[in-house]
């Protein structure tokens, strides 16, 4: 039966025949219910280590979703469009998804969060920073190596881009980001977040032109959301705080 399995590469069922054939002795299952078990068991095995994949390619820091997140605290986000977009026809639309607001106020999270949407429906994603990407793509300055490196912000589905802003990019960094852009345009959904506003990435890429030629792209189909508040990731040393000064 072994040799059978391994010839239709039927991997993750055969761990599982014991306990099939007992189902099948017990219930007195049929040929065709017992074969089905069978399939059905191969196949969950199957979903299972592609979810597996997907996950360690996306390279998320970790597992972060809406349900967890606090939006009592950051009442200036709406829960009900974040809930929306989680359904994903952002991913079916092409469309990006743009955070704007300053440090610790919750972008990254809910960045992970629409990721994690995406992953467990079966979309490829990979997360960076903005910083570890320009690094990565300049890393190759011959130009068919620097193109296969490209294609690894290319293929997913869903492009996670984290801290635009941190960092000021060198003319070559910034066409490299503008050629990203537009490849991705209207194939693949970039979700990004920016401590800074949009009239302050001239700066950021060093070139006026270049970014106003990428935020046309970027913004075309885009759902932008500005988020203003007290740092998230600090609100429980806040509470702390209180608690241990007798603050009411």
């Amino acid at each position: 039966m072994n040799d059978l399995l391994s010839t239709l590469h039927f991997k993750y069922v055969e761990p599982q025949l014991p306990a099939l054939f007992e189902q099948a002795r017990l219930h007195s299952l049929t040929y065709d219910a017992f074969l089905r078990r069978v399939l059905l068991a191969e196949i969950d095995g199957r979903k299972q280590a592609a979810q597996q994949t997907r996950l360690r390619a996306a390279k998320l820091p970790q597992r972060k979703t809406l349900d967890t997140f606090d939006f009592s605290f950051q009442p200036t986000i709406s829960e009900r469009r974040l809930r929306e977009l989680a359904d994903l026809s952002f991913v079916q639309t092409n469309t990006n998804i743009v955070l704007l607001g300053p440090p610790g106020v919750g972008k990254t999270h809910l960045l992970i969060a629409l990721a994690v949407a995406a992953l467990d429906a079966g979309y490829s994603v990979l997360f960076t920073t903005l910083t570890h990407m320009v690094e990565d793509l300049t890393c190759f300055p011959y130009p068919n190596l620097w193109r296969q490196r490209l294609r690894r912000y290319l293929t997913p589905r869903v492009l996670v881009i984290d801290e635009v802003g941190y960092t000021k990019l060198t003319t070559e960094q910034a066409h490299q980001l503008f050629e990203l852009v537009t490849q991705r345009y209207e194939k693949g959904s970039i979700l990004l977040s920016s401590n800074t506003s949009f009239s302050e990435w001239g700066t950021i890429l060093n070139d006026d032109v270049v970014a106003t030629a990428l935020l046309d792209r970027l913004l075309h189909h885009a759902e932008v959301m500005n988020i203003n508040g007290k740092s998230y990731r600090m609100k429980d040393r806040f509470v702390t705080g209180k608690e241990e000064t007798g603050m009411s």
